[in-house]
């Protein structure tokens, strides 16, 4: 099982990106808790990015949107980085 951590940036960017997809808030919710359980299940296609956002990962939310998050403690803590499309967050 996996903490998550919801710092004040991370939920200012939710709060925006749920106003304008207020349809994708239960799945968001949905992906959002099998992460907790399980934070490498295939349907959320969990990878880490390169670059810039190294030691960052991606989680789909559904084509389009991600989120993605920062692990601590060896995959037992993870804060909410960002939500948004493709362009968005990477």
């Amino acid at each position: 099982m996996v903490k998550l951590v919801w710092n004040e940036n991370f939920e200012r960017r939710y709060k925006k990106w749920a106003r304008k997809h207020p349809d994708l808030i239960s799945t968001f919710e949905e992906k959002v808790s099998l992460f907790e359980v399980e934070p490498f299940h295939p349907s959320l296609k969990t990878h880490m990015l390169r670059g810039k956002l190294n030691k960052v990962w991606a989680i789909y939310i559904n084509y389009e949107y991600r989120l993605t998050v920062r692990f601590e403690e060896e995959h037992t803590v993870a804060i909410l980085v960002n939500v948004g499309s493709h362009e968005e967050v990477y």
